[in-house]
């Protein structure tokens, strides 16, 4: 049996992980990667069910000596980010990731690489089809949608299970458990634009190589969002030059930093130099400002066809600047109980001007659900007052911390066992199912674990090969001493 990570392997993880990658599972089309796993489970022998959401649950008995050893879920998603470079002809829907190994990280060229939850799969898989492990009985529940909203998770019937403990395999560091996370929403936003003639020469604007990153993971570490900064752009140039707007969208995914924005401008011909003389002027100081945090952007200017286009009216412009102006974005307040931690931000993800309407698509997070609400009625203010409209949708709950853990006991003894050191306990701003999850079944005792990984939710997405490995050996280590 020949595959890329062989040589790094360890009772058929890495092998796992890379079947999976052959597998198109981005958001919204999970179905062939649901009944891929159906259809694995059948083959082992065991127990499985597939939801309409297309949720499996899977049981495995447990082994000889842990009959009456408390049931232990493993947890994790099936669906992932599919982001690309602008340049990538990648087709999320029916084309397998392209790996690489880059030094000890696993890479995909050009595209995120799904170990965000992937390799919690791959875990599942690997547990589920090793007969020698030593385990207490386990119920593998794998989701889908959970990167749009977590919808797997709230159609899941957790009156199937019967878990005491539940091990989420959805964290990106070795050497951390959580223990608790912050709950969040979607918001949409919709502002009506008009439309006129105007005649001119087109440009078009591509702002690029941000590094972008996870809305929850990343957004207190001084990332530019793409959008934003090209805001900016258009509200300055005004100051030189006039122009009008045929066109502006970035980001594509509203739990991700935008790493890229572009738009397409119309300047008449006797202001072109003046233009290219000002954007360029621009685009200086913005690479002066960002040199030290954002080293790889870049902003190019590209001349296109002279003649007559529809763009925005100067009302409609007008509108538009203000309100991508005015939108708060980001860090929005620090927790005052854990220090370190964010507690309200907002992304904006997704922006896209259309033939009438802009369209802009926020991803809220809190751990306080009255300040998560605030920050949605703040921008719900916002675009009504300029004539638009608000909805939200895909809410979930926080994950809230438990004094009393059994299970964050006894993986810190055997923690500190494998590694001679203790585990670091954290909170963290992104949203987990354990939120949802603990909803439902109040008192199920869970943490969550996860491999190194970086960079999650963009192209430049890496799994740690040895973490992975280790991960998952010191599972085996820590399911073993649950008796």
């Amino acid at each position: 049996m020949e595959y890329l990570l062989k040589e790094y392997d360890y009772k058929n993880v890495l092998y796992y992980f890379e079947q999976l990658t052959k597998i198109p599972h981005g958001s919204g089309n999970v179905k062939e990667i649901s009944d891929y796993l159906a259809a694995f489970a059948k083959e082992q022998g065991a127990e499985c069910i597939q939801d309409e959401a297309y949720n499996i649950i899977i049981r495995k008995p447990a082994s000889a000596g842990y009959e009456t050893a408390p049931t232990v879920m493993l947890q994790g998603h099936m669906d992932m980010v599919c982001e690309k470079n602008s340049d990538s002809v990648h087709d999320f829907t029916k084309d397998a990731l392209e790996l690489y190994v880059d030094g000890e990280d696993l890479r995909a060229k050009g595209t995120t690489l799904g170990g965000d939850d992937g390799i919690a799969v791959a875990y599942i898989m690997a547990v589920l089809a090793d007969k020698e492990l030593e385990h207490p009985a386990l119920e593998f529940v794998l989701t889908t949608e959970e990167e749009t909203g977590m919808d797997g998770a709230k159609a899941l019937d957790t009156s199937l299970l019967k878990a005491s403990y539940m091990i989420n395999i959805d964290s990106e560091d070795e050497g951390v458990v959580l223990l608790s996370c912050a709950g969040g929403m979607r918001q949409t936003c919709t502002l009506p634009l008009k439309r006129r003639k105007e005649s001119g020469i087109t440009y078009h604007v591509a702002l690029t190589g941000l590094f972008g990153g996870h809305s929850g993971a990343e957004i207190h570490k001084n990332r530019v969002n793409a959008v934003y900064a090209m805001t900016r752009f258009l509200f300055e140039l005004r100051e030189h030059v006039t122009y009008a707007v045929m066109d502006f969208h970035g980001g594509l995914k509203d739990n991700a930093i935008p790493r890229e924005a572009f738009a397409v401008l119309i300047v008449k011909r006797e202001d072109e130099e003046t233009f290219l003389a000002a954007a360029k002027g621009l685009k200086e100081v913005y690479a002066a400002e960002l040199a030290s945090i954002e080293p790889d952007a870049v902003m190019a200017f590209t001349k296109g066809e002279e003649g007559s286009y529809q763009v925005l009216d100067a009302v409609s412009a007008e509108k538009l600047l203000f309100f991508l102006m005015q939108a708060p974005n980001g860090v929005q307040r620090m927790s005052g109980d854990i220090d370190g931690l964010v507690e309200s931000s907002l992304n904006l993800g997704i922006f896209e001007l259309k033939e009438d309407a802009a369209e802009a698509n926020f991803s809220l997070r809190s751990s306080s659900k009255t300040y998560k609400y605030f920050m949605r009625d703040k921008v719900e203010y916002l675009i009504s007052f300029l004539g638009g409209e608000s909805e939200t949708h895909s809410e979930y709950p926080a994950w809230e911390y438990r004094r009393d853990s059994k299970l964050r006991e006894l993986f810190c003894k055997v923690f500190e066992e494998e590694y001679g050191k203790p585990p670091k306990l954290e909170a963290i701003h992104a949203g987990l199912e354990c939120g949802l999850i603990s909803e439902k079944m109040p008192e199920l005792d869970m943490i969550s674990i996860g491999p190194d990984m970086k960079d999650i939710h963009t192209p430049m997405e890496a799994l740690n090969l040895p973490s992975a490995i280790r991960l998952y050996q010191f599972l085996e280590k820590l399911l073993a001493n649950i008796k």
